[in-house]
């Protein structure tokens, strides 16, 4: 099957749509490649996507952000806290992680975890 992925996506079924898709086209600043009036996808890399459909027009139901954690590698993770901090999205501090990175939390507006981290050199 890997020969043949071209592109993956994640979808969040939200509750707080129209908060939740703000948060990352305003806030996080991704591009959006497709929208609709209760769908919304945007580009994380060149081969991954992460979509946000509210829950009242889906088959599927919002998690309320339980049991999902969307990492986000970074080339400067000093430098996105900060920005995150500068739009009041209330990232945790930077810690070292066990597997060899620096790591932060914050959260969308449906409760959805994510992870901003970025390798630590090994020199």
């Amino acid at each position: 099957m890997q020969a043949n992925l071209i592109t993956t996506n994640m979808i969040l079924y939200c509750t707080r749509w129209q908060e939740t898709v703000r948060f990352y086209r305003d806030d996080l600043n991704l591009p959006v490649l497709f929208a609709a009036d209760w769908f919304v996808e945007f580009e994380l890399s060149a081969v991954s996507r992460l979509s946000i459909a509210d829950e009242r027009r889906a088959s599927v139901k919002s998690c309320g952000g339980r049991g999902v954690t969307l990492g986000l590698e970074v080339g400067d993770i000093g430098a996105v806290r900060i920005d995150t901090q500068r739009l009041g999205l209330k990232p945790t501090a930077i810690k070292k992680h066990p597997w060899n990175a620096s790591v932060f939390y914050l959260f969308d507006p449906e409760g959805h975890r994510i992870e901003v981290w970025q390798p630590l050199d090994d020199s």
